[in-house]
């Protein structure tokens, strides 16, 4: 299939799927005579794989590696769990900071008044 029809069947858009190409994430697929890529099944779960660890907050760096164990049935699941678990504590760690960060607007929200006053309690905590 084309490029259109594997963004399409994948969910990972036409621009994503050339960027992970020209970074290696995906190995280059082969090309029409026209230069058009073609792509078979193991490149559309591939690509679904991504998307699915995208969706899941992996970062691009995560995914290389995630892939190779994917790709290795002689991979222990051990392995898979421990960059699982760093995840989780990545993620963990990046609810904290967004809980802190709404807990210091909410209250320099509550402290405004949010009328024609020019006093701004918000705009005075970001200035600190």
């Amino acid at each position: 299939m084309n490029i259109g029809e594997a963004a399409r069947t994948s969910g990972v858009s036409a621009k994503m799927i050339r960027h992970y190409e020209a970074i290696g994430l995906i190995p280059s697929v082969a090309r029409t005579a026209g230069g058009y890529r073609i792509y078979d099944t193991a490149d559309i779960h591939a690509l679904r794989f991504i998307r699915h660890a995208r969706d899941l907050g992996f970062p691009l760096a995560d995914l290389d590696g995630l892939l190779r164990l994917w790709r290795d049935r002689s991979r222990s699941s051990g392995e898979v769990k421990k960059l699982a678990l760093a995840h989780i504590d990545t993620l963990d760690r990046k609810i904290a900071e967004l809980q802190a960060m709404r807990a210091t607007l909410r209250q320099l929200a509550d402290r405004c008044h949010g009328d024609d006053r020019p006093d701004c309690p918000i705009l005075e905590g970001l200035a600190g």
